[in-house]
């Protein structure tokens, strides 16, 4: 009796193995997904935020009026940060960039103060900035403003395709791994159809017959998540030793988001599969089992 148990065990658990195998590998891609599209979110707002524009300030313009000019700026909502950079320190620069001081030969600082200005994610595109610059223009001692335009056209139009590329991965995804795990927990629920059949047969409630194949999709859905995000918590560490400062578009809020998207998706997805497939062989008719 004891052989006729272990034999029929067997088969259970490697069909248990095969679904948490088959299950993890897919919440492993979807949490990659889930990785890129935050990663790329956090890249555009890191991209925006580093865009610089520049306030070219007046020759005769005093560090004190500067100083109060950079302070009023500085107020502004839509400033990140703001680095001033006086007419010594542009002529230090200038010097070594050209390998020569330029004041020697026009016998003066030719240099003017500057402001670089980086803008909060929301403002970083063409209109606000547009809105923005003509704002600035307006300050006493301001002589112009400048600021990489095509760079700013080119940022935003590359995140908005890589944005659409990942919707478009991310919905072909969701119905691939629905499918996958759904025919694994099918096939697993149909070499018990005899039982559930039985079990109708003595009276029992569908709710009671679905309870415990929905407590065991619920644990396999567990065990397949902690199993992915194993895996894919090695990957990371190993990027991180790779590259320590990825560390600003891929930080520790995204890797638990992550965490538990694949935790939700793994439970809820084996839940409602068992779900259908459960309630599949309940409908059917003592005839049909034999039948399919």
């Amino acid at each position: 009796m004891a052989k006729k148990r272990n034999k029929a065990g067997k088969p259970r658990s490697l069909q248990v193995i095969t679904l948490c195998i088959s299950t993890a590998m897919v919440l492993i891609l979807i949490g990659m997904v889930v990785l890129t599209v935050f990663t790329s979110r956090n890249l555009s707002q890191y991209v925006k935020e580093n865009l610089t524009i520049t306030m070219i300030l007046q020759p005769d313009m005093s560090n004190e009026e500067c100083a109060a000019l950079c302070e009023r700026v500085d107020q502004q909502k839509y400033i990140s940060n703001l680095n001033f950079i006086s007419k010594e320190e542009a002529l230090k620069e200038g010097t070594k960039e050209l390998g020569a001081n330029p004041a020697e030969f026009a016998g003066e600082n030719p240099f003017t103060a500057e402001i670089e200005l980086q803008l909060k994610a929301n403002y970083a595109n063409n209109d606000s900035i547009k809105w923005i610059a003509k704002d600035l223009k307006t300050y006493k001692g301001v002589s112009d403003i400048t600021y990489r335009q095509d760079l700013v056209e080119s940022v935003n139009r590359t995140l908005g395709k890589i944005s659409f590329v990942l919707l478009i991965i991310a919905a072909l995804l969701t119905v691939v791994s629905f499918s996958l795990i759904n025919n694994t927990i099918r096939l697993s629920v149909y070499a018990r159809r005899f039982t559930i059949h039985t079990m109708k047969l003595v009276g029992a409630s569908w709710s009671f017959i679905r309870m415990p194949f929905l407590r065991v999709a619920i644990i396999e859905g567990l065990v397949s998540a902690l199993i992915a995000i194993a895996v894919l918590g090695v990957g990371m560490s190993l990027l991180f030793q790779y590259d320590p400062e990825i560390t600003v578009i891929l930080n520790w809020n995204v890797l638990i988001i992550t965490a538990l998207v694949m935790l939700a998706f793994g439970v809820l997805i084996t839940f409602f599969c068992s779900w259908l497939s459960v309630n599949k062989f309940l409908k059917m008719k003592a005839s049909s089992l034999y039948k399919i």
